[in-house]
């Protein structure tokens, strides 16, 4: 896959995944007007948290970044024998999957009372018994995920990618439903309902799209000797998805002091990783998904200078396009938050908190893209140890950060923490990479650094100045007005970046928006 083809397969999945986005803020809207940070959304926030947790650990992070390298060898090498391989993985992660939803129905109490100790001891004795609840009833999703998740590795080995961007829009259509539907009559549990059924349509329509691929199952192979290097592959990957959840973990745990950090707090969490999950998907996500078989492929032919070459141009890309994004969510945090969610039960209060942790997560955005980027590389180059190594250095610096700033910063310390063990696992990534590979273009991608952050700079300046006069006296909720507004800034801001980018880069603005469309084959 040429380097072209690399940006627009990310394309392709950056607009699927804005649409699944799109239709992920209409359903944080109608948690948060349903339960704003309350009892009902604390329980849920930590009810799909932990099957979320597991299904990282099993499904689309380990299973995706070990499966595709070796599937795409397979398809090129000995594509007699891919569908059987295919088959026997099916097999072995089902049934891995199914003993890990039913051990995890059988210990919930055990799992909620270590991820969220704080609610042992809330002011709100409800809260645990009904985050138990939830999250048995949540279970279930594991298996359906976990096997989506499988579908998609063999379908991005296959280098088809929209229907595994468009995958997620499913879960939230019927979350959407659901909740709107249900809420006022089941509570929360109408939201745990929603995620089942969005994930057996997840799954289905992987199914379908394998289908029309022209698979179809066949006698398995265990003894393929694929499956063993996968099973090597998959358990340091699987245990750096859990050092890096681990993460999540803790500042999960810590969020559920409400008495330390404040009330609401796993809510805030969630909200603010949500917003700051948009630009993370559309555009770092995709394109590390969508460069992950073509860093195989270079590295199966032993071609590192094309490696290195596709490197440099997705860092580049991605600090284009990421860049705005971190500026932006800083600058617009809270009246994007006010404007968005600020209604129902979800006051202004809810708004403050969130709209604190949206602001450090922001300062994080481009390393956590850079992180996703060069841990694929490494993984393609079927070292596994390295991004694990890493990872354990991160997590020690985001624990002891947070345990330094909580009680200080509140809910901001633990994000704030979080996007220093993101920047630190970046910088030591690259280096270590540039170690084993040698020199990577590092001076074309400072000056691709350097001139992105003199546009972002500008843009924010002008959006900040906006915000001052304007977005701030719109008031709480804003109705229809307020979001034109907001979209209004957002869409004036990305045309003022992309023209002194442009200008930086001595390029016509329109090539700066063709790079990331789906039908743009850039070559350079």
């Amino acid at each position: 896959m040429s380097r072209g083809k690399v940006v627009r397969s990310a394309g392709v999945i950056g607009l699927w995944t804005a649409v699944s986005r799109v239709l992920g803020f209409v359903r944080d809207l109608i948690i948060a007007t349903a339960f704003g940070t309350g009892l009902g959304a604390e329980a849920f926030v930590v009810s799909f948290r932990i099957p979320n947790l597991l299904r990282d650990l099993v499904g689309e992070g380990a299973m995706n970044s070990a499966f595709v390298p070796v599937l795409t060898e397979c398809h090129e090498k000995e594509p007699s024998s891919f569908r059987r391989l295919s088959s026997a993985l099916f097999l072995i992660m089902g049934s891995i999957l199914l003993a890990l939803t039913v051990l995890g129905v059988i210990f919930t109490p055990v799992i909620v009372r270590v991820i969220a100790p704080g609610f042992a001891s809330s002011t709100e004795p409800d809260k645990l018994p009904l985050t138990i609840h939830l999250t048995r009833m949540m279970f279930p999703y594991i298996f359906l995920i976990g096997l989506s998740a499988l579908a998609m590795g063999i379908l991005n080995s296959l280098k088809e990618f929209s229907s595994s961007a468009l995958g997620p829009a499913l879960l939230n259509l019927s979350i959407i439903v659901s909740g709107y539907c249900f809420e006022k009559t089941y509570g929360p549990m109408a939201l745990v309902v929603g995620v089942l059924i969005g994930g057996v349509l997840q799954l289905l329509f992987q199914a379908e799209a394998l289908a029309r691929k022209g698979f179809r199952f066949e006698r398995p192979d265990a003894r393929h000797p694929a499956v063993r290097r996968i099973g090597k592959l998959l358990l340091p990957r699987a245990l750096g998805s859990a050092i890096y959840q681990l993460n999540v973990f803790v500042d999960s745990i810590l969020a559920s002091f409400d008495t330390i950090v404040g009330a609401g707090g796993q809510s805030a969490l969630y909200y603010s990783n949500r917003l700051f999950q948009l630009p993370l998907a559309i555009f770092g996500l995709s394109l590390a998904q969508a460069v992950l078989p073509t860093f195989s492929s270079e590295a199966v032919r032993g071609d590192f200078d094309s490696f290195k070459k596709t490197l440099r141009m997705t860092m580049r890309t991605v600090t284009f396009a990421v860049l705005p994004a971190a500026v932006g969510l800083a600058v617009l945090a809270e009246p994007i938050v006010r404007i968005i969610f600020e209604r129902g039960k979800f006051n202004a209060y809810s708004t403050s908190i969130t709209a604190s942790a949206l602001f450090y997560y922001a300062f994080g955005l481009l390393s956590v893209c850079f992180v996703k980027l060069l841990v694929n590389a490494f993984y393609a180059l079927k070292d596994t140890r390295t991004p694990v190594r890493t990872l354990f250095v991160a997590v020690a610096i985001n624990i002891v950060l947070s345990l330094c700033w909580m009680k200080t910063l509140k809910i901001s310390g633990l994000a704030l923490a979080s996007t220093i063990s993101a920047t630190v696992n970046a910088v030591i990534l690259y280096r270590l990479l540039r170690r084993r590979l040698g020199p990577l273009g590092g001076r074309e991608i400072l000056e691709g650094l350097f001139k992105a952050s003199i546009a972002a700079a500008v843009m924010g300046l002008a959006v900040g100045l906006y915000r001052h006069f304007h977005l701030d006296r719109l008031p709480s909720g804003g109705g229809a007005r307020a979001f034109l507004d907001l979209f209004g800034a957002i869409v004036g801001a990305l045309v003022l970046y992309a023209l002194i980018l442009a200008s930086c880069l001595r390029k016509r603005p329109s090539d700066f928006f063709r790079m990331f469309s789906p039908g743009h084959a850039e070559e350079g």
